[in-house]
């Protein structure tokens, strides 16, 4: 690994880290509605919202209330998505003819399971597409279901972040804020101004803005092509600062369109992680304690860290079977330039190796290189990122109350290796909380391994409507380790809801809709129910005086005790299934036997 790309790292690490504080600060006026100076301009949208919609804004709810109008909020929105999607034949801004019969003969049609597939993607803030974005979907369609999508799940997960701060903030109280509210003021205060700019300098960069149908050009050697263009800087902006990371395009953030320039590259990789940065800082604020948020900062920043330069390592490195073959002779047995393979010239192994890091990090799931390309170990880290619930700064609001209650976990942990009732904050931490935890980590584990392994041995006759080629690992690119790790990549992207491809996988299958559409559900909604519960039952304590025997959750102590838990729970989860995949792929690749049938059978 060269000094430029740590450089690069330390560069991005130290930028973000500056604008934590400001955004944080700035979203706890927002939540707890003080007054900013966005205020005269955007406080006229948000009272019209609230009369449009009859929203009492002085109103609160219990848990059991925000947690309901979480769930019916999320189930109007597949509804609308699920039937725009269908529809979008008859709709306007459909300039390609997507879904007509004048649609060009690469159009996907936007079958039934595809369709429910995408609607749950997008309700559920994973963004994963079974399809390429410039074959599949109309401009109205890209507009009007995707990016408002992209919009309310965003402020609907950082609703919920609020809602559990508030949780932990609150003594002997039994609401936590009103969803509908923190909704709006989300939207409204946060993403709007902020995907507005973002949006502006993608434009100025090269970035397309337009509701003109597709460029017909002809090349320099003669032959036609066609050129897809849309609206995309919109739908860019707040695919990155939403966590959202569904591109308009099949090749996603690789796509010069989507990402022109070096520049580009770097400002949305700030965009990824700068609310999840900021809520951590919020938190704090919210709680009283800044130092509380700082020490969360620290445990996400430590794995962050070492994920991304290990990553990065691992693809500088690149094959080293390729040196001792001859095909190029170093002393250190490493691949002259590092593995290139699926990245952008543009970027380079830094950059590319750093977006894989913190797409998978955040619940972004966009990507600029091929996953699929990455080196076993390199391959590794964004697929362990993953399998972490994504708390090292996790997507917009679900990092947050993710690693909240993951610190819940280890202060039980430290209060069972000192013999007291844990309490973090000042509230004892007591069965129910210790169990609401539990069930939200399970929950995703399950998910992942559970339908991986279905999947390895589900079977199907030729040509059934539930998998044409046969079996359901017929639609994976690769035999062997690498095949079972791009199934085990695909059911960790959409349990954890993040949305990246390792690729290699032909997921739109009526197998896969609706398998991974079950998982982004559990996911999501098996996650934000339980923390829901636990910041209803914290606000209901009291708080409890700090005692010599209170464990300090503010220092390099707690912050390593996170990180462990982290780290622990997560390799004792996925261990297993991480051998059989990108492990034994790395043994493999450093004796020169690569992709062997390990795993699956030969099948005709």
């Amino acid at each position: 690994m060269t000094f430029a790309d740590v450089l690069y790292i330390l560069v991005y690490f130290l930028i973000l880290l500056a604008i934590t504080k400001p955004l944080g600060l700035y979203m706890a006026n927002v939540y707890e509605g003080r007054r900013t100076f966005l205020h005269p301009v955007l406080r006229p949208l948000e009272r019209l919202t609230y009369r449009v919609c009859g929203i009492r804004e002085s109103a609160e709810q219990r848990w059991t209330q925000y947690a309901a109008s979480v769930l019916a909020f999320s189930l109007v929105c597949f509804l609308f998505v699920y039937v725009l999607q269908r529809l979008q034949g008859f709709l306007p801004f459909n300039p390609m003819g997507f879904g007509t019969k004048h649609a060009p003969a690469n159009h996907t049609p936007m079958t039934p399971d595809l369709a429910f597939g995408t609607a749950v993607s997008y309700i559920t803030n994973t963004n994963w597409q079974a399809y390429g974005g410039e074959t599949t979907m109309s401009y109205f369609t890209q507009m009007a279901a995707l990016t408002v999508q992209n919009f309310v799940s965003a402020a609907a997960g950082i609703a919920v972040a609020i809602a559990v701060i508030r949780g932990f903030a609150r003594k002997q109280m039994n609401t936590i804020g009103n969803f509908w509210v923190d909704l709006t003021r989300g939207t409204v205060y946060v993403l709007l101004p902020l995907s507005f700019v973002f949006a502006l300098f993608l434009c100025a960069r090269g970035v397309p803005q337009t509701l003109q149908g597709y460029i017909h050009a002809k090349t320099l050697e003669g032959p036609a092509q066609t050129i897809a263009v849309g609206p995309v800087a919109s739908q860019e902006a707040i695919k990155m600062l939403g966590t959202n990371g569904g591109g308009f395009f099949n090749q996603n953030s690789a796509h010069p369109f989507e990402n022109p320039t070096p520049l580009t590259n770097f400002v949305e990789l700030l965009a990824i992680l700068a609310i999840s940065s900021g809520l951590t800082y919020t938190f704090g604020k919210m709680v009283g304690d800044t130092r509380q948020g700082w020490a969360l900062f620290s445990a996400m920043s430590v794995v962050f860290l070492a994920g991304a330069l290990i990553c990065t390592w691992a693809e500088q490195r690149g094959n080293p079977a390729l040196a001792r073959l001859g095909i190029e002779s170093t002393p250190t047995r490493t691949q002259p330039g590092g593995n290139m393979e699926g990245k952008e010239v543009r970027f380079g192994i830094a950059g590319s190796t750093l977006w894989a890091s913190a797409t998978t990090d955040a619940s972004n799931g966009s990507v600029n290189s091929m996953h699929d390309s990455f080196t076993p170990l390199g391959g590794l880290v964004p697929l362990f990122n993953m399998e972490t619930d994504e708390v090292i700064f996790g997507g917009v609001g679900s990092g947050l109350y993710g690693i909240l209650l993951y610190a819940i976990v280890g202060v039980f942990i430290a209060g069972l290796m000192v013999g007291r009732t844990p309490e973090y904050l000042g509230k004892k931490i007591e069965q129910k909380e210790v169990k609401m935890a539990m069930i939200a980590v399970i929950a995703t584990a399950f998910s992942i391994l559970v339908f991986s392994a279905v999947t390895l041995e589900a079977r199907f006759k030729p040509k059934s409507y539930w998998n044409p080629p046969g079996p359901a690992v017929a639609n994976v690119a690769n035999e062997g380790p690498h095949g079972f790790s791009e199934i085990l990549y695909a059911y960790s992207s959409a349990s954890e809801n993040n949305g990246s491809a390792f690729a290699g996988l032909n997921a739109d299958t009526p197998w896969f809709n609706l398998t991974q559409g079950l998982a982004m559900l559990i996911g999501r909604f098996l996650f934000i129910l339980p923390a829901l519960a636990v910041a209803g039952s914290l606000a209901a304590k009291r708080k409890v005086p700090v005692t010599s025997g209170t464990l300090p959750t503010d220092g390099a102590l707690f912050v390593s005790l996170l990180v462990a838990v982290i780290l622990v729970v997560g390799a004792l989860t996925f261990f297993p299934a991480l051998s059989l995949g990108p492990i034994v792929e790395y043994f493999m690749m450093i004796k020169g036997k690569l992709f062997a049938s390990l795993v699956f059978p030969v099948w005709s």
